[in-house]
């Protein structure tokens, strides 16, 4: 999985690289968004898009007529970025202010999920994976709509991993300096839910704390 191929070679900054399996699982399974590129009229596109992972496989889906979808299904090679900024490092000196981060890089083709119970089965995982509990509740997917939606999976076979946590590198001759250091950490806070317009008051508010650990709110 994190394979040592010359694409996932780590080159710049080969101190960060990451060779755990479950630091790369982590990132996708926080993240939820990746970055694909494709290469659209002959020229370079990178697109945003909803994504998770389900055992060794990343998902992501979209309509039938998407220029991405299309693309990623006639089995191109592409490539998936995921990032996580975890803060600001603060230096004494302006060039060595940085940043802690999380990332990761995926290279293959997509796969297309062709069988509805399939795609109704890992379209729930996603939904179970941001709100525990709540295809238990919710109205599934019909026919039409599963349908008119394409799922694409690719296997986790080519990746790599990189993360920065090294704190303050200030050059020796800037330790005197009368200047703060440090770092300014970044964090995301998930939640309180927020109620729509129409809902029914006689329904209860759901609990998808355990989702989200110590990034749930706590107010």
């Amino acid at each position: 999985m994190l394979s040592g191929t010359e694409r996932t070679k780590i080159k710049k900054g080969n101190h960060k690289a990451v060779f755990d399996t479950q630091a790369l699982y982590d990132i996708i399974d926080e993240a939820l968004i990746a970055h694909i590129a494709i290469n659209d009229d002959n020229h370079p596109v990178v697109i945003p898009m909803l994504a998770w992972r389900l055992d060794n496989k990343v998902y992501v889906h979209g309509a039938k007529n998407s220029r991405l979808i299309k693309s990623l299904k006639s089995g191109k090679s592409t490539c998936l970025t995921f990032t996580l900024f975890d803060g600001w490092v603060l230096a004494r000196s302006a060039f060595h202010h940085s940043a802690h981060y999380r990332s990761a890089m995926v290279f293959g083709q997509f796969e297309a999920i062709e069988s509805h119970h399939d795609k109704d089965r890992v379209l729930n995982h996603f939904i179970e994976h941001i709100a525990p509990g709540r295809t238990q509740e919710v109205r599934l997917s019909n026919d039409k709509e599963l349908s008119a939606t394409d799922v694409l999976a690719i296997e986790l076979r080519e990746t790599s991993v990189k993360i920065g946590r090294h704190g303050v590198n200030d050059d020796k001759d800037d330790l005197d300096l009368r200047v703060w250091a440090g770092i300014l950490p970044y964090r995301t806070v998930i939640g309180p839910l927020q109620p729509c317009d129409d809902l029914n008051l006689e329904i209860s508010e759901p609990d998808y704390s355990q989702a989200y650990g110590d990034r749930w709110h706590r107010y």
